[in-house]
């Protein structure tokens, strides 16, 4: 594999590959990370659905990428992680096959708030509606798979936020403890690093290869909800690790990197459930590793979205 690092783009990743005759769906794309990932794809010849809550705002990013490469071939469509319904309109009007999947859209930190569905927000939303997701796309997913001869690519935006916060499986909502929204933030990255294990253990064998990505500390709209006594918390997290990961923010180009070299690097066809960040193959947790809670947490799930 082509060595890349933590100061690598995601234009320098994607240099050199072919995409033409491949779809990419990635949500959250119409701004910081996710609009990154979709031009760096687009670039390369893929057509790329920009899957965004707000069409205006996706419309206006398509029209930045298109802007910096007349020749991207892009679809903005309608999709609402906070609500199964939005997920399941979205994923029908996807006919035909994907061979990307970046599960990049999240949220970080708000005040406590419920889903359609009743969900905590950041649980339900970074998990539970790209695990509805991912699953209403597995036969798209599997016919990408074929079309082209090589595994489809599912690859879904974790953090190092996961480390100190395991998934709480008997209240994963907050309906019994206090709410934290760092804790809660915390443990939907430990489930997108659990739901990606047990995607590839049940799937592998149907020609996808799933992948779970620490994108490193960017300047995004994800921390629109910070405040100085939520930095604070954070810091000392951090420091009680022993950590530098705050000290080195990455702007969105070099963010997206490591999305982008999941989704493209013909070397992780065998690395499948592997956790990535900064280009390069790292380790999660334990408790976000552990392919016993990865069973749990997939099934929780799936009795929780009524699938």
């Amino acid at each position: 594999m082509t060595v890349f690092d933590t100061d690598s783009t995601a234009a320098e990743v994607i240099a050199g590959h072919d995409l033409s005759g491949s779809c990419a769906v990635v949500t959250g794309a119409n701004t910081g990370l996710g609009e990154q990932t979709a031009a760096a794809l687009a670039a390369a010849g893929a057509q790329v659905v920009l899957a965004v809550r707000e069409r205006a705002t996706g419309e206006t990013a398509a029209d930045r990428i298109r802007a910096a490469h007349p020749h991207a071939r892009l679809t903005v469509a309608a999709l609402d992680l906070a609500d199964m319904r939005s997920v399941d309109r979205f994923a029908a009007g996807i006919d035909h096959p994907v061979h990307i999947l970046v599960n990049n859209a999240g949220l970080m930190y708000p005040p406590l708030r419920r889903t359609a569905q009743g969900f905590e927000s950041q649980f339900g939303i970074n998990h539970l509606g790209h695990f509805r997701l991912t699953g209403a796309l597995l036969d798209r997913l599997r016919d990408g798979a074929q079309a082209v001869g090589r595994p489809a690519r599912v690859v879904t935006l974790s953090s190092d936020a996961h480390r100190a916060f395991p998934v709480d499986l008997a209240d994963p909502g907050f309906h019994r403890r206090a709410y934290d929204r760092i804790a809660a933030y915390g443990q939907s990255k430990s489930a997108n690093a659990l739901s990606t294990v047990e995607l590839q253990r049940r799937h592998g064998a149907d020609g996808i290869v799933a992948l779970a990505v620490h994108p490193g500390v960017c300047h995004t709209d994800l921390g629109r909800h910070l405040d100085r006594e939520t930095v604070a918390a954070m810091r000392r997290l951090v420091a009680a690790r022993g950590s530098n990961a705050l000290a080195d923010r990455k702007t969105p180009q070099r963010g997206a990197a490591t999305s982008v070299w999941a989704a493209t690097a013909p070397g992780l066809d065998d690395h499948g459930g592997a956790y990535l960040a900064d280009c390069a193959i790292g380790r999660a947790d334990a408790h976000a590793a552990d392919p016993d809670t990865a069973i749990a947490l997939w099934e929780l799930s799936a009795a929780l979205i009524g699938r």
